[in-house]
């Protein structure tokens, strides 16, 4: 589904404000579709996912006179998201936000081959991984997790940490730097 026209948006947001509860409605239909994406693959949970989405409306339709600028639905929608997918996550996992397999099975090498002992060497190897992306700084560890394990956008990692485009992309940079030296020894 291509992105909603964000002048449509406004428009839809300015007639909210104005007690025009249809174009809510209107702008859930617009929109559901990349707010339950998000929350499925963050949180790896259609349940969730579902939970997440009415946190995530019920927030905008209560909040959305705070939002100064309609032109920005879509990124303020985004972080709205990312805060209750997040934390749902840390309720999900009891805080331990980079232990889920899946995210060390794309980082890790394909090519440990089928010797036990290199194994058991890749399991080490995993571990320091893990331990290493939890010492991250959190705003470092969140960029981090949202380019690659959410496969996000710089603009959208930006609009939901409401951040600049390229102090998400000095966090990525240092986060991989941390990874690098932390992993070297």
């Amino acid at each position: 589904m291509p992105e909603p026209d964000h002048q449509y948006l406004a428009r839809l947001v300015t007639r909210f404000k104005q007690q025009d509860t249809d174009a809510f409605a209107e702008l859930y239909t617009l929109t559901y579709n990349k707010v339950y994406n998000y929350a499925r693959h963050y949180l790896k949970d259609d349940y969730l996912a579902q939970d997440a989405m009415q946190e995530v409306y019920v927030s905008a339709f209560r909040n959305i006179g705070k939002l100064s600028d309609p032109t920005l639905f879509i990124a303020w929608l985004n972080r709205i998201s990312f805060h209750v997918c997040y934390d749902l996550r840390q309720k999900q996992l009891g805080f331990q936000e980079f232990s889920d397999p899946e995210l060390l099975e794309m980082v890790r090498d394909e090519h440990p081959g089928s010797d036990p002992e290199a194994l058991a060497v890749r399991a080490s190897e995993i571990e320091q991984l893990r331990r290493a992306l939890e010492e991250l700084p959190f705003q470092e560890r969140a960029a981090l997790s949202m380019r690659y394990y959410n496969d996000m956008k710089l603009e959208e990692i930006a609009g939901a940490m409401e951040l600049s485009r390229s102090t998400i992309k000095r966090y990525i940079a240092s986060a991989r730097e941390h990874l690098a030296r932390k992993l070297k020894g």
